[in-house]
């Protein structure tokens, strides 16, 4: 599904974010990504979008290759992810129905699909209620629940999610973690960048940690999750 051959990135001043690292992350995986703030985490995951590319090296991503990725091609990529920031990225001046359409609607489709699936991620993440709320009028887990139901409306392949519980308390990112354990269940792959103590105490998945760019554990494609604990 996603496989890392040996990359290096390099910015200004010979500075690596990522150094020689290679990985492999199977179809349907549940995998935390770990590590200090500045330990390559983001860049990482910027890898697998493609919004960056190596230095050296190679990034596989289902049929996609970053040697040959046309830009073109990027878009393409991107359908088949799914993205949750840790700072929402919402757009503040539309409401939770339209900032999760908007997803659906620059990829082209009809205005009847967009509305019964926004309705239908809206209903599987509790927000049904708050559709015509602005993102100012949410509380925080509430704005990250609408960056759930954007990433998913699309149907993607993967989920990444880039530190999603960081700015919220332990009953919220509970909340947050049931969530993406139900669409992991859904056979969709799903890579958490975090630095959470009680999320890697409790939920017991594979750790991919890097150490100032360099990956010190979990690249090894024989290593499997275990099963994480539920929360309903």
């Amino acid at each position: 599904m996603i496989q890392f051959s040996h990359v290096t990135k390099e910015y200004a001043g010979s500075f690596e974010a990522l150094s020689d690292v290679s990985v492999f992350i199977d179809k349907g995986e549940f995998v935390f990504l770990t590590g200090a703030s500045g330990a390559g985490k983001t860049t990482l995951l910027k890898h697998i979008y493609m919004e960056e590319f190596p230095t050296k090296g190679q990034v596989f991503v289902g049929g996609y290759d970053s040697t040959y990725m046309r830009s073109r091609d990027i878009p393409l990529l991107r359908r088949t992810l799914g993205i949750v920031f840790q700072d929402f990225r919402l757009l503040s001046d539309r409401n939770v129905f339209e900032n999760v359409a908007f997803a659906m609607r620059v990829t082209g489709r009809k205005e009847r699909e967009v509305k019964r699936k926004v309705f239908e991620v809206l209903a599987l993440t509790g927000l049904s209620h708050k559709c015509a709320y602005f993102p100012p009028q949410l509380s925080g887990g509430e704005q990250q629940r609408v960056c759930i139901a954007r990433a998913i409306v699309n149907d993607p392949l993967i989920i990444l999610a880039d530190e999603p519980t960081g700015n919220l308390d332990v009953a919220v990112s509970r909340e947050i973690m049931a969530m993406f354990q139900k669409i992991n269940s859904w056979g969709t792959t799903v890579i958490m960048a975090t630095h959470d103590e009680f999320l890697k105490q409790q939920y017991h998945y594979r750790e991919i940690v890097l150490d100032r760019g360099v990956l010190i554990r979990g690249g090894d494609i024989t290593v499997r999750p275990k099963i994480g604990r539920m929360f309903a």
